[in-house]
C-alpha cells in the first residue's frame, strides 16, 4: 500500500521546481515582449527620423513631425507650435482634430496658458492631468476633452524653434519616461530636418529672386514702360512670397500717396484709393525707409482708416520703392488671414528687388524726358515751317484775292471772294493757335493750356477705364477759351469719363474738344451698354454737368450713339453776346 500511495501522486519536492519553471518561462516571455516592443519602438523612431529628414518642403516637414510624434507615443492628439515674435505662437499645426471641429473651436491658440509654459520654460513637461497645472487656462467651447500631456521643445541650433504638444495617451494611461525620451529624440531629429528645410527654402527663394532680377534687367534693356515695370514688380513679388494681394502706391507731389496698381484677389477694392500721408502701413514704410511687417493688417491700428479694404487679409509687409528720402512709391504685399507671417528671409530680398524697380522707373523717366525733348524739337521745326511757309503763302494768296476784287464786277462773285478771304483769315488764326500750342513750354510760374490739361485728364481717366480714350481737338482751344471756362471743361471731362467707367462697360471712348463760331463743344462718345433713360435723371454726375452748362449759358444733351453706346454733348458759348 505504501508503495502504491507513493506511486499515485508527485512528491511535493517535484511540484515546486515545476512552478518555478513556469514563472521563469512567463518572466522570459515578458522580457521577450518587452525587448520586442522596444525594438518595434526603436524601428518606429528610426523610420520617423528618416521620414522627417527625407522632406525638404518646410510645411511638409512640420506636418510630418507631428504625425510621427502621435504614432510614436500612441497619443490621440498632437500639435506643433512655431514660436514667433513676442514669444507668441506664430503657427499652430494640430493633428487628430477634424476640420469641422477646428472651425467650431475658432482661432488657434496664441501661446497663453499651458502652451505658453513651454515657451517661457523650454524644457520637457509631462503631466497626468493637464487641468491640474497652475498655468492651465481651460479649453474653449467645442474643444475635445484632454487629460494626459507631454510636451518637448524643438531646437534649431541654439534657438528654440517651437514645441511639440501631445495629449490623451491611448487607453487612458499616462505618458511615461520612455515616451518622453522617444519624443525628445524625435525633437532633435526634427530640429535638424527643419534647419535643412530652411536652408533649402532659402536657396530656392534666392534662385527665384535672381530669376526675377534677370527679367528686370531684360525689361530695362527693352525699354519697358512705367506701368509694365510696376506690374512686373508686383506680380513677381506677389508670387515669390505667396501673397494673395499686391498694391503699389506712388508718391505724388507734396508727398501724397495714390494707388497706381493692384494685382490679386480683391484688387478692384484698392484701385483708385488714396491713403492718407501719415498713419498707414505704407506711410510707415516710407518714413522708415525699410520694410515694415505686421501680423494682421486688417487689425493693425495703422490700417484703421482703410481697414475695410484689408478685410480677409492678415500678414502683410510694406516696402519702399527707392532710396530713403527719394522713394518713388511703396509696395504692399498681403496674405490671407491665418497665413504664416512674413519672415526676415522673405522680406530681406524685397528691398533690393524694389530698388531695381525704382531704377527701372528712373530710366523710364530719363527715356521719357529724352523723347519729350526730341518731340519739342520736332514741334519747333514744324512751327517754323508753318510760320515761314504756310502762313506766308496764305497771306500772299489773301493779298492776291483782295487785289483781284476790283476787277470783279458781278456781285455774287465779289461776295464769294470776300468769303474766301475771310476763310483765309480764320485759317491763319487757327495755324497761329497751333503754332502757339506747339511752342508752349510749361514752367513753374506758367499754367498749362487747355490742350495740355485735356490730354492729362484723359491720361488720368485711362487708369480707371482700362484703356486710353481717343482724342480730337479743333479750333483756337488755348487762345479762345477763357481760364474759368477751361477749368469747367477739365471738370466736365473728368465727370463724363468717370460715368463711362462706372456705368457704360465700354471698350472704346472718343473725346472731341471743338471751338467753332464762338462756341465750345465737349463731346464724349462710348460703345458701352447704351443709355438707361430710367436712371439718367437720377445720376448726380449728369446733374452736375447740366448745372455747369446752365451756369455758363450752355446746354447738355445725352443721346444714344449708333450702333450702340452713348453720346454726351456739352456746349457753352464763348462770346457772352452770342
Amino acid at each position: 500500500m505504501g508503495g502504491d500511495e507513493r506511486a499515485m501522486g508527485p512528491r511535493s519536492g517535484e511540484r515546486l521546481p515545476r512552478l518555478r519553471l513556469d514563472e521563469l518561462i512567463d518572466e522570459l516571455q515578458s522580457r521577450i515582449d518587452e525587448v520586442r516592443g522596444s525594438r518595434d519602438r526603436l524601428n518606429g523612431l528610426l523610420t520617423a527620423v528618416l521620414s522627417v529628414g527625407r522632406e525638404l518642403d518646410l510645411p511638409q516637414v512640420l506636418r510630418g513631425i507631428v504625425e510621427a510624434a502621435v504614432v510614436l507615443v500612441d497619443a490621440e492628439y498632437g500639435a506643433l507650435g512655431v514660436i514667433g515674435d513676442e514669444q507668441r505662437l506664430a503657427q499652430f499645426l494640430p493633428v487628430g482634430i477634424d476640420d469641422d471641429t477646428r472651425h467650431r473651436i475658432g482661432e488657434p491658440p496664441s501661446g497663453h496658458g499651458l502652451l505658453g509654459e513651454l515657451i517661457r520654460h523650454p524644457e520637457a513637461l509631462r503631466l497626468a492631468d493637464l487641468a491640474q497645472h497652475p498655468s492651465s487656462s481651460g479649453f474653449p467651447a467645442h474643444h475635445p476633452p484632454m487629460n494626459s500631456f507631454l510636451g518637448v521643445p524643438i531646437r534649431v541650433r541654439d534657438a528654440v524653434f517651437g514645441n511639440l504638444y501631445l495629449t490623451e495617451k491611448r487607453g487612458g494611461g499616462e505618458f511615461d519616461a520612455e515616451d518622453e525620451a522617444v519624443l525628445a529624440t524625435l525633437a532633435v531629429a526634427a530640429g535638424i530636418a527643419i534647419e535643412n528645410a530652411r536652408l533649402f527654402e532659402t536657396v530656392r527663394l534666392r534662385e527665384r529672386w535672381l530669376t526675377a532680377s534677370a527679367d528686370f534687367t531684360s525689361a530695362l534693356l527693352s525699354g519697358a514702360s512705367e506701368i509694365q515695370v510696376l506690374e512686373m514688380m508686383t506680380d513677381r513679388a506677389r508670387r515669390i512670397t505667396a501673397s494673395g494681394l499686391g498694391v503699389v502706391y506712388r508718391v505724388e507731389r507734396g508727398g501724397a500717396l495714390r494707388e497706381a496698381l493692384a494685382l490679386g484677389e480683391d484688387a478692384e477694392v484698392h484701385r483708385g484709393s488714396a491713403p492718407s500721408v501719415g498713419g498707414t502701413l505704407a506711410a510707415a514704410a516710407l518714413e522708415r525707409g525699410a520694410p515694415v511687417t505686421v501680423a494682421d493688417i486688417a487689425r493693425d491700428e495703422r490700417s484703421a482708416p482703410e481697414a475695410e479694404r484689408w478685410r480677409g487679409y492678415g500678414p502683410a509687409v510694406a516696402v519702399p520703392v527707392g532710396r530713403t528720402g527719394q522713394a518713388r512709391g511703396v509696395l504692399v504685399l498681403a496674405r490671407a488671414a491665418g497665413s504664416t507671417p512674413f519672415t526676415d528671409a522673405e522680406t530681406a530680398p524685397l528691398s533690393g528687388f524694389a530698388g531695381q524697380a525704382a531704377l527701372a522707373l528712373e530710366l523710364a523717366d530719363r527715356r521719357r524726358d529724352a523723347e519729350q525733348m526730341a518731340l519739342l524739337a520736332d514741334r519747333d521745326r514744324i512751327a517754323r515751317d508753318l510760320h515761314d511757309l504756310a502762313i506766308q503763302r496764305l497771306f500772299a494768296t489773301g493779298m492776291t484775292l483782295q487785289s483781284a476784287r476790283r476787277f470783279v464786277e458781278h456781285p455774287e462773285a465779289t461776295e464769294r471772294l470776300v468769303r474766301a478771304i475771310d476763310d483765309l483769315d480764320d485759317t491763319i488764326k487757327i495755324i497761329r493757335s497751333t503754332i502757339f500750342g506747339l511752342r508752349e513750354r510749361e514752367t513753374a510760374t506758367a499754367a498749362p493750356g487747355l490742350r495740355v490739361r485735356t490730354v492729362r485728364a484723359l491720361e488720368d481717366a485711362a487708369r480707371t477705364l482700362g484703356f486710353a480714350p481717343a482724342l480730337r481737338m479743333e479750333g483756337l482751344i488755348d487762345t479762345a477759351v477763357p481760364g474759368p471756362v477751361a477749368d469747367e471743361v477739365v471738370a466736365v471731362l473728368g465727370e463724363a469719363l468717370t460715368n463711362v467707367a462706372r456705368h457704360a462697360a465700354a471698350a472704346r471712348t472718343e473725346v472731341a474738344l471743338l471751338v467753332r463760331s464762338g462756341t465750345l463743344t465737349v463731346q464724349v462718345t462710348d460703345d458701352g451698354r447704351g443709355l438707361d433713360t430710367a436712371t439718367v435723371t437720377r445720376r448726380s454726375g449728369l446733374r452736375n454737368l447740366t448745372e455747369r452748362a446752365t451756369r455758363l449759358g450752355g446746354t447738355l444733351t445725352v443721346t444714344p450713339a449708333p450702333p450702340g453706346g452713348t453720346r454726351l454733348v456739352w456746349t457753352v458759348p464763348l462770346d457772352p453776346g452770342d
